[in-house]
């Protein structure tokens, strides 16, 4: 077993620590919060320096989606307070109406009743609201497998009983997703499956088998579909195709390159001036690398680390072994999204359409993450000392 497994299973006894003096109830991690706060004013920052043309040339309104933004972190705070909050009895209970309401949701999408946009049917709209059901049946899968793995451990490296259930709800979220079609969430919530099962001690071979089946059916899905096939290929050389199919990729580079060691200054970029595409959103992180240059991407890396760092912390020091397992799942939404983010501006992974959390331009993503942070305050809450 890894020694990440070994870290998160709990050590003898610490199963009945629920009454130990170790335990310290009421004293969230402040610097877990602090440290979140930092990088969701670095986006709003971000977001006011790479949409202001944009916004001008649609709204008329240099600051459109700067306010629409900070609306959004005022809403999402809220909620992450409420998280933080919750009694642990109904966070505990919350597996399986999250799951089922994330299932309604994601049909619904599918329904009449979706908001489609640009030939996808992944939001919702509730008049001048709209919201992506897949960010919050991320954080619904996760509590799923954490309640799975945690409860279940006398039959989780059993086949019919450990690994049959989890795959089977979340490949029915997946194709759910698939049919929309978002690709990158399924992919995304494959990847939470594959973590959270070999953290919850699945057998590595079940594991590897499940692995090489999903990249056989993921191959199967991009040649399938020429866009994405072309994607890939862009991938591989965008500068072949550097106005079409690599074009994102090719501006993205010369967003960075033109950053240097200092930046060119908050607001003084050039290529967010219609040349990168989404730059407000998936891409912003290229508009931060051309502003800011490599000591202001430097920042973030060192704000990001900072913030898995006090999760890991938080998920280590769980009294028992279902907190352990849902505060690490809960830290893996930001921290997958995040990782995919930066490897798709810098070319490392094909393009997929991955905010970066707490920075990009977007409510859902936003009250997304916050919602995560909300409920590891919660756990933290309830930290061996």
């Amino acid at each position: 077993m890894s020694a990440l497994t070994d870290a998160l299973a709990p050590p003898p006894g610490l199963l009945s620590a629920e009454a130990s003096t170790h335990v310290r109830p009421g004293r969230p991690d402040w610097w877990f919060l602090a440290i979140t706060a930092v990088l969701v004013i670095i986006g709003l920052m971000m977001v006011f320096s790479a949409s202001g043309i944009l916004a001008e040339r649609m709204q008329a309104d240099t600051y459109y989606f700067f306010k629409r933004q900070l609306l959004f972190a005022v809403e999402s705070a809220i909620v992450l307070a409420v998280a933080a909050g919750l009694p642990r009895s109904v966070l505990h209970h919350a597996h399986y109406p999250a799951l089922l309401i994330s299932f309604v949701l994601l049909v619904l999408c599918l329904s009449p009743l979706g908001d489609p946009a640009k030939g996808a049917h992944r939001w919702i709209g509730f008049g001048p609201l709209r919201f992506q059901p897949m960010e919050f049946a991320k954080i619904a899968l996760v509590l799923y497998l954490a309640y799975f793995m945690s409860t279940k451990q006398g039959i989780v490296k059993s086949f019919s009983k450990g690994v049959i259930p989890p795959f089977l709800i979340t490949g029915l979220m997946c194709a759910l997703l698939l049919m929309q079609p978002d690709f990158g969430a399924a992919a995304f919530c494959a990847i939470l499956l594959f973590i959270m099962c070999f953290v919850g001690g699945t057998r590595l071979i079940y594991l590897l088998a499940s692995a090489l089946i999903a990249s056989g059916g993921a191959y199967l899905l991009v040649v399938a579909e020429p866009y994405r096939f072309r994607r890939l290929l862009a991938f591989r050389d965008p500068f072949a195709d550097a106005s079409d199919t690599g074009y994102h990729l090719v501006q993205s580079f010369y967003a960075f390159g033109s950053g240097g060691l200092w930046g060119e200054g908050l607001g003084a970029g050039r290529q967010k001036l219609f040349y990168l595409p989404e730059a407000h959103n998936d891409f912003i992180m290229a508009v931060m690398g051309e502003e800011a240059g490599f000591v202001g991407i430097s920042l973030i890396f060192m704000l990001v680390a900072a913030f898995f760092w006090r999760g890991m912390i938080i998920a280590l020091r769980q009294p028992d072994l279902r907190g352990r397992i849902t505060a690490f799942g809960l830290l893996l939404v930001p921290a997958v999204s995040c990782v995919l983010n930066l490897a798709v501006v810098m070319g490392l992974v094909p393009p997929k359409g991955v905010p970066m959390p707490f920075i990009s331009y977007g409510g859902s993503s936003l009250l997304g993450s916050l919602i995560c942070v909300g409920l590891l305050l919660n756990l933290s809450r309830r930290a061996r000392i």
